[in-house]
């Protein structure tokens, strides 16, 4: 249950966050901050997620307008979209269309981001900047950016103890620890999980680090330094049609239920530096760096995939608050730049000796080497150009080079290098401390991930034959995005609303086929021109009150029409991908006494599954049911939860494919049915 929270802030926050963040929690500052983007916004505090099981990202990224999050199987591999973005990778183990930052810093790269690093515990607050709305931390991206905040010793339980278990085999543990130590202080989150799984073939396990240590040199400088270790296995059901989720969704796809196949992470380790330094009153300098190293073995259909990935990041973000001609200004310029490093490759192995008869088992087939790289200087400005109206400009100059080399069985290379530049231009408008509007236009940036390249030709013969041997032309996708919207208070009912309206071209689509899918790989082109429009609306608040007791709700609706505008194969098709109308809904009791009770509501439209519009899924409607037990003025906490109460068959994604057959398509990601869930969280100081 992630919400839509404000923090608390207000106008007023905004006026004074420079003067008095110090005396500001991190998430009532993070809350002033996204209050001055003149757009659609979201900040999830962690406590609020807490009192439910929270076995993946996607149990955290619930209930915000305008995201789409899902955990296929109970993994890790994520499926996520905000606005349209990330429809082209349905099938591979890393996000596109979003920028992830951890801490601030890089976890983007030019292969995409790592869905195992994005591990729920240990954050303490996550916000998500949607659309053109992340320029200022250098997001050029349609679906914007994600940044997930780390716990720090200032912040966290001296020891922390929490277990989770439940059905489907599932249990998670975490053991945590936070302090201030002079002018040092520690925080370290180590969690362990598995899961059998609802459906055959889906068994997860998760091992993972989260660290951080900071110092204050004085005042004016500090240093903060992260490493995240995680390593996960993830068995892979594949995909059912319609008719098999209705009618037996703990299957797995055939030939592949006989296959035994499965993902390793086996240890992809992140390693990351942040330094602000404060200029002055009215200026400070963040400078960050990150390396990661994340290594990814695919035993998958007749080949194995192995991943060598290697990527060096950094990112510099000057922010300045002036008065020009009396009014406030505020402007931010800085640089976000990614690169894969020597060494970075990916090769195809024999997997199955039936497909390949007398040749061993870790035969080399194919081997690429890859080398791409994203740097985006931006730079924005906010000024009050008269009292609480507020006029923002900026831009963000993008060069995305991607290369690669097919060094075996025959040697062939591309690159390009694109140099595109995206303005943007905004306003807002604060009617009280507690209401506004806002609206702007954004231009948008995004290159294919580098191995996607990697979709021409395939060979005809050798061993390598039905693989892929030449690369394919793909030009970025750039998109127009026009947004208008309201967000604001009364009388303790929050509430959130945003229309947005995206022209783009050469949007970055996939597609699985039946060959593709025994590489592990999909079918990438540019579409012709599309359309992305949606609402995204949030409203949470308090029902009633009395004797210390309360009942609050929460309700996040995103409505998504995503299109061809006049294809020549597809018309005006919907793109496949996500739900058009997607709902989550809880009502909350929270009781002096320490008893807390959620009533939780999900219900989606049928996604399109196949580009023909033949294949959809089933719409759905699932209902869970939480009571807790928070001891007062005390972090100790007990939960019980029922999922899916009425045991609903149900697909919540696709991967989309491109013809349906007799109005279906093995396209369909099975969600859990019923299931009860139990844990415990201990905190001491």
């Amino acid at each position: 249950m992630g919400g839509m929270y404000m923090g608390g802030a207000n106008a007023k926050d905004v006026e004074n966050l420079n003067v008095t963040a110090s005396r500001l929690s991190p998430i009532r500052r993070a809350g002033a901050r996204l209050l001055s983007v003149p757009g659609g916004t979201n900040i999830i505090d962690s406590a609020m997620v807490l009192k439910q099981r929270n076995a993946t990202s996607a149990d955290l990224l619930s209930y915000q307008p305008g995201v789409y999050a899902q955990a296929p199987a109970g993994s890790d591999d994520l499926r996520l979209s905000i606005r349209g973005s990330g429809l082209q990778v349905g099938a591979n183990a890393t996000r596109a269309g979003v920028i992830v930052l951890f801490d601030d810093l890089p976890a983007t790269t030019p292969i995409g981001s790592f869905n195992e690093l994005m591990e729920p515990l240990g954050i303490q607050y996550t916000e998500v900047l949607r659309g053109g709305n992340g320029l200022e931390s250098g997001s050029l991206q349609l679906g914007g950016l994600i940044n997930f905040h780390s716990f720090t010793g200032y912040d966290a339980k001296t020891y922390q103890a929490r277990v989770e278990a439940g059905s489907f085999g599932y249990l998670k543990e975490q053991l945590s620890s936070g302090k201030v130590i002079g002018k040092s202080d520690y925080y370290i989150s180590v969690t362990n999980s598995y899961r059998s799984g609802y459906q055959d073939q889906t068994k997860a396990t998760s091992f993972g680090i989260n660290f951080n240590y900071g110092y204050r040199f004085n005042d004016s400088v500090d240093t903060r330094f992260f490493f995240r270790y995680r390593q996960t296995y993830e068995g892979n059901p594949y995909y059912l049609t319609r008719a098999q989720v209705r009618d037996n969704p703990k299957q797995a796809q055939y030939p592949y239920n006989t296959w035994g196949t499965y993902t390793i992470e086996p240890g992809t380790k992140y390693f990351g530096n942040r330094t602000t330094i404060r200029i002055d009153d009215a200026s400070r300098l963040v400078i960050g760096a990150t390396y990661i190293d994340a290594p990814m073995d695919h035993q998958l259909g007749n080949t194995a995939s192995i991943y060598n990935n290697f990527y060096l990041s950094g990112s510099i973000r000057y922010t300045r608050n002036d008065r020009v001609f009396g009014h406030k200004s505020d402007t931010t310029a800085g640089i976000y730049a990614t690169g894969d490093l020597p060494g970075s490759d990916f090769m195809n192995l024999v997997r199955r000796q039936a497909a390949y008869p007398n040749v061993p088992v870790g035969t080399l087939l194919t081997k690429q080497k890859l080398g791409g790289s994203s740097t985006v200087f931006h730079v924005s400005n906010n000024t009050e150009v008269f009292r609480n109206f507020w006029l923002t400009a900026g831009g963000g100059l993008s060069y995305d080079p991607r290369s690669g080399s097919v060094v075996y069985p025959v040697r062939n290379h591309f690159s390009t290098a694109p140099l595109n530049f995206a303005p943007r231009g905004g306003f807002r408008y604060q009617f009280t401390p507690d209401i506004r509007i806002y609206g702007n236009v954004s231009r948008s940036v995004q290159s294919a991930q580098d191995w996607q390249f990697l979709s021409g030709k395939q060979y005809t013969s050798g061993l390598a034959k039905g693989q892929t041997e030449g690369w394919q032309k793909l030009e970025p996708q750039t998109a127009t995005t026009f947004e208008i919207g309201s967000e604001g208070t009364y009388k303790s009912q929050r509430w959130s609303v945003s229309y947005y309206h995206s022209a783009v071209h050469n949007e970055l689509l996939s597609a699985v086929t039946a060959d593709s899918q025994l590489y592990n790989s999909a079918v990438f082109t540019n579409a012709s021109r599309t359309t992305h429009q949606g609402v995204e609306a949030g409203i949470n608040g308090t029902l009633f009150k009395w004797n210390g007791n309360a009942i609050t709700y929460m309700q996040a609706y995103t409505w998504s029409d995503f299109h061809y505008n006049h294809d020549s194969v597809f018309g005006h098709n919907r793109l496949p991908g996500v739900p058009e109308h997607y709902y989550q809904g809880e009502l909350h009791a929270d009781f002096k006494n320490g008893f807390y009770t959620t009533f939780d509501v999900e219900a989606a439209s049928s996604i399109v599954a196949s580009y023909d519009n033949g294949a959809r899924t089933a719409p759905y409607h699932i209902y869970s049911y939480t009571v807790g037990y928070l001891w007062p003025k005390k972090s100790r906490r007990v939960y019980l939860q029922f999922h899916n109460l009425a045991n609903k068959h149900y697909a919540m994604g696709v991967v989309p494919v491109y013809t349906s057959t007799n109005g279906d398509a093995a396209a369909e990601l099975v969600g859990d049915g019923f299931g009860v869930f139990a844990g415990i969280d201990v905190g001491l100081n």
